[in-house]
């Protein structure tokens, strides 16, 4: 399959990325890819789960564990300021999720292919011509980083590769779903945690300057920077929209604030499935990868209703907590399909004579 997967894939490049690309940004209006080659390696998948709870009968759900290092040739221009960047390899590693619904039944059963990893894949690019490419007014101010970490959320819920395999399948349905649900995140406090600040070159232990980034897909949060302290009270509130379940979690990393390079201060993961189940945690969570500190969380589930009957109840409750977000806490939630526009004004670009 691997060579038709890369006719998809360079079909990919010049259909839908290269026109955002170019929408993106005024300087980027004649961004193009010269040459699309990725290569002869194929991607490998070294594990798959199937779910077979929590799941619509007309639905299969099946989570990869990809892993992809190949030679490729990207080649890339921006013909107004006389750009060339190009990248030489990729690595990707990370979960993909693929959803076959709805099942139908007629051939090919499947009315549709959708993909999307469900948090941020590890991604390393090797690029060439990438001084050149930063030199470019409206790139000026990114780094190698920010273009991966921009990358990589673009692969990330709820963005979604939809693949429609029968003409009469609802596709904006499907590349755009309705959430299963609203996380509301209480960022609390924390104990305990490890002092990372020292002094007279190490030989004493100060506190640390903690803060908290959190995850659920590609929705990031970043609390305050509390100043030394080492049982910080953030009392900081989060709400995220969750698409999928099972497999999504909530992601947690503390650090200590520093002017070079921030320190690492612990890690949460916490599968949201059980949030649902149990609709509210209050609870002190011991943090990973350190050899101490707790930090607590009050997690809520928040179900959305088709009508408006219970929205003054909610209205009332949310009033109680309104100083508990600095823009406020949800009551409802607006989803709006943009289909289609006509008769548009016709716009004229003028060409400079060189």
């Amino acid at each position: 399959m691997w060579p038709f997967i890369c006719q998809f894939i360079e079909k990919l490049f010049r259909e839908t990325i290269e026109p955002a690309v170019r929408g993106a940004n005024n300087h980027l209006s004649t961004f193009s890819f010269t040459k699309i080659d990725i290569g002869h390696q194929p991607l490998r998948i070294n594990g798959v789960k199937v779910y077979t709870e929590n799941v619509d009968k007309r639905q299969i759900i099946l989570d990869l564990q990809i892993s992809f290092v190949g030679n490729c040739e990207i080649d890339l221009e921006i013909k107004r300021y006389f750009c060339r960047a190009g990248v030489k390899s990729i690595q990707i590693h990370g979960t993909m999720r693929v959803i076959l619904e709805p099942l139908i039944g007629d051939m090919p059963l499947i009315g549709a292919l959708s993909l999307f990893f469900l948090r941020k894949p590890l991604l390393e690019i090797n690029w060439t011509g990438l001084t050149n490419l930063l030199d470019v007014p409206g790139l000026n101010g990114l780094s190698d980083t920010i273009i991966l970490d921009i990358i990589s959320n673009y692969l990330v819920l709820p963005n979604r590769i939809t693949v429609p395999l029968v003409s009469e399948v609802q596709i904006a349905q499907l590349r755009f779903p309705i959430p299963k649900g609203v996380l509301r995140i209480h960022f609390i406090e924390a104990q305990d945690l490890e002092g990372k600040d020292t002094y007279l070159k190490g030989i004493v232990k100060g506190k640390s300057d903690p803060y908290g980034i959190i995850r659920v897909g590609n929705q990031i949060f970043q609390s305050k920077v509390i100043k030394e302290n080492l049982n910080p009270k953030w009392n900081e509130v989060y709400e995220a929209l969750v698409y999928e379940h099972p497999g999504q979690e909530l992601e947690i990393e503390l650090f200590d604030e520093d002017p070079d390079k921030d320190d690492f201060l612990g890690s949460l993961m916490i599968d949201l499935i059980e949030v649902e189940k149990e609709r509210l945690l209050d609870e002190w969570f011991t943090l990973d990868e350190v050899s101490k500190g707790k930090l607590h969380l009050k997690l809520e589930w928040l179900t959305l209703m088709p009508t408006a009957e219970n929205l003054d109840k909610v209205l009332t409750s949310i009033r109680a907590d309104k100083d508990q977000a600095n823009d406020g806490l949800s009551s409802a939630l607006l989803i709006l399909y943009l289909d289609s526009a006509r008769n548009l004004p016709v716009s004229y670009i003028l060409m400079d004579t060189l």
